[in-house]
């Protein structure tokens, strides 16, 4: 199977026992379909931002293991083929594949962001960023000014912080 519920579930499978990380990915998911949706993302790319957004954080659990640390680059320079590889095996077309590898081994660099799908799990993960890390408004202002281009992200931000 190659849809987005059976990506979930394996990523729901493979963060077992750590639910921070498993309510992390639900909620940047969350984010990602309906900003997708209201910036009417076509339906092929709605799909790969939705599995991007599902195993994004696939690097932390191996950063864990060989260096004690998940950090940001850390995600970026593990997570790709552990992502290439799940979705490999649950039967993701190959150049679906590709692109999610793209956006798993980028969701941490702020610069240089080429799709819609990209600016939209930046957007979704710094909503949920912002507020597991409680950040402060000024970091919130900031973020706002410097991430979210999207109408549909601005508006969340704007609203869910009160700036």
């Amino acid at each position: 199977m190659k849809n987005v519920e059976t990506v979930y579930r394996r990523m729901i499978d493979y963060y077992a026992g750590d639910p921070h990380q498993i309510q992390h990915f639900v909620k940047v998911h969350s984010y990602c379909r309906l900003i997708g949706l209201e910036e009417e993302l076509d339906q092929e790319t709605q799909i790969t931002l939705e599995m991007a957004a599902l195993v994004h954080d696939v690097g932390i659990k191996a950063g864990m293991e060989r260096y004690g640390r998940g950090n940001g680059k850390v995600q970026e320079e593990l997570g790709p083929a552990i992502a290439e590889k799940m979705l490999g095996e649950l039967g993701v077309d190959a150049q679906r594949v590709e692109r999610i590898s793209y956006l798993v081994g980028h969701h941490h660099t702020y610069t240089g962001v080429e799709g819609l799908d990209y600016r939209i799990l930046l957007e979704a993960d710094f909503l949920v960023n912002l507020h597991e890390e409680k950040e402060p408004k000024e970091q919130i202002v900031k973020a706002y000014e410097e991430i979210f281009r999207t109408e549909t992200g601005k508006s969340i931000c704007k609203t869910m912080f009160a700036i």
